[in-house]
């Protein structure tokens, strides 16, 4: 019953806070009677259920199936979350220094960073931890990602498999720093090179640090490398985009039905360099603040933005505080860039029949104008000036990312193959066979949008007994899409070889390595070099 009164005190304070919130703008008494609806039912049903009853795990249920119906930034934060969310963003934290994904029954090295405590325990990419202690964390209920987590110097005994053998090792935790800019240099051409993986506290001033040093070095163009940044902190957005454009520069503007949360927000602070030609690289995993900056550099004329259509992630969240050291992050509002286009890509608050979000048509899509008279359009994301097909992501190659079979092909390489220099890597027709051997021989499949509406027809028509001709129709159909899903891996291997490159060369080279090899082969690297050292080209885009 303890716990019972504290999860209804929880429940009201949530619902209170709603009521803060929104109260001008709703029937105040409408919202009143459904809290007391909810909190009398709630009590009922654990008073009088014919089982016992776990009233927080009912409540996390209820809220889980709450927010489920909004969008999927709008969240509820326990302890933990809130705590995770403060480290993301300070850039500092205490643990193993890699890079990890949680699944039911293990804890797989996604990517060890270089001589942080997992690196130096001999953890390699691919390997599943299994055992963290005494606690094997196939019977651990909870997240068992926080198994790892603890004070600075002490040490945690690891059992992993690795190639179908159990292996131990003993980490020792460390304080791990977690750069905005991890990788920066001046390119032969005296182009600086800038990396901003993260938006967190330390972003505008590692990127300035960055610029300051290669500009002192002689540089007099720039790339920054927003690609896979999934954002961040909304003022180190406006602060980056401060290092290149004026003081009292509009940014972005933030609209909502709550009048107190439609803002505009200008640059600051004296820039760093407003007339150094300026290449911004995004593609389909840059979010959020970097499609501020993305947005603004674009609309502002004071950049070329190349790659491919970022994310679309242009909701403001806003954290909360509830009870018990509880968070709610609730989406409040929409960024904006200053032509006016909003970045959000889909809509979650009109759904299609099967409830799935819609996203704009294209032939719906909005013409907006630059600061020199430029026409871009919204629909979501910032399309780049300059697209390249290598930047893309399609269907299948959303779904081998998804799959992780790009990522265990990575793991397969690495064991198969010896590599000491980065010079001698080269992955071609045979290496993509092998990889398309792989494939087939792990069941990789994905299903396209065609797949299940004739699914569904099929279902349907064999309900209704239609006859077998039509029948064998849509199994032909069906055939027919499964042989041009193979076809697709050659039609699209432009987009899926170089991820094939990046997961391979990590494993051999760290971090580092990649970027090392990203400056001398990468496709939007070398693009940008052409645009930037053709004054001519870079101009007339910008005009």
């Amino acid at each position: 019953m303890k716990n019972l009164k504290k999860t209804v005190l929880f429940t009201t304070a949530v619902l209170i806070i709603f009521i803060s919130t929104v109260s001008f703008k709703s029937d105040f008494f409408e919202i009143a009677k459904q809290i007391e609806i909810f909190t009398t039912m709630f009590k009922e049903l654990n008073m009088n259920y014919v089982d016992e009853t776990n009233p927080a795990e009912l409540m996390d249920t209820a809220i889980t199936a709450m927010l489920d119906d909004l969008d999927p930034y709008t969240k509820f934060w326990n302890e933990q979350d809130v705590e995770a969310s403060k480290i993301r963003n300070s850039g500092e934290y205490t643990g193993i220094g890699a890079s990890v994904k949680t699944t039911k029954d293990k804890i797989v090295i996604i990517e060890p960073y270089k001589n942080y405590p997992a690196d130096k325990a001999g953890l390699k990419a691919g390997d599943e931890i299994i055992q963290i202690g005494d606690i094997k964390v196939s019977e651990f209920s909870e997240d068992a990602g926080e198994l790892l987590k603890g004070s600075t110097g002490s040490t945690v005994d690891i059992k992993y498999v690795r190639q179908g053998e159990i292996k131990e090792t003993v980490l020792t935790r460390d304080e791990i720093e977690v750069d905005a800019v991890p990788f920066y240099t001046l390119l032969e051409d005296n182009t600086a090179y800038i990396v901003l993986s993260r938006f967190n506290e330390k972003a505008s001033k590692e990127t300035v640090s960055a610029l300051k040093e290669l500009k002192a070095k002689g540089a007099d163009k720039v790339i920054l490398d927003l690609r896979g940044n999934p954002g961040g902190l909304l003022s180190e957005a406006i602060n980056v985009t401060n290092i290149f454009v004026p003081k009292g520069e509009l940014i972005t503007t933030t609209k909502s039905v709550v009048k107190k949360y439609n803002k505009e927000y200008f640059t600051q602070k004296s820039p760093i360099d407003t007339e150094i030609p300026l290449v911004v690289l995004v593609n389909g995993r840059s979010a959020s603040a970097s499609e501020i900056v993305a947005g603004s550099i674009q609309d502002l004329d004071r950049g070329v933005v190349i790659g491919a259509r970022s994310f679309g992630k242009g909701l403001v969240q806003r954290p909360k505080k509830l009870t018990y050291g509880t968070q709610i992050k609730i989406t409040i509002s929409r960024y904006y860039t200053p032509s006016g286009r909003c970045i959000q890509a889909l809509d979650y608050w009109n759904r299609d029949k099967n409830n799935n979000a819609i996203k704009i048509n294209e032939k719906d899509f909005k013409a907006f104008k630059t600061k020199n008279g430029r026409t871009v359009y919204d629909g979501g994301g910032i399309q780049p000036d300059i697209e390249l097909e290598s930047s893309k992501y399609s269907d299948i190659t959303t779904a081998l990312l998804q799959s992780d079979a790009i990522f265990d092909y990575g793991t397969k390489y690495y064991y198969s193959n010896q590599l000491k220099d980065i010079a001698d890597f080269s992955f071609g027709a045979k290496d993509f066979d092998s990889f398309k051997q792989f494939l087939n021989s792990s069941n990789f499949d994905y299903e396209t949008e065609a797949e299940k509406s004739l699914k569904e027809s099929l279902k349907i028509a064999k309900k209704e007994s239609m006859g077998s001709d039509i029948i064998a129709g849509y199994e032909k159909l069906l055939n027919d899409i499964k042989n041009s899903k193979k076809v697709a891996l050659d039609n699209y291997k432009q987009e899926i070889i170089p991820l094939l490159k990046d997961e391979i060369i990590k494993r051999y080279f760290y971090r580092e390595g990649l970027y090392d090899y990203y400056v001398k082969n990468n496709a939007e690297i070398l693009k940008s070099k052409e645009v930037l050292n053709n004054t001519k080209t870079y101009n007339e885009i910008l005009k």
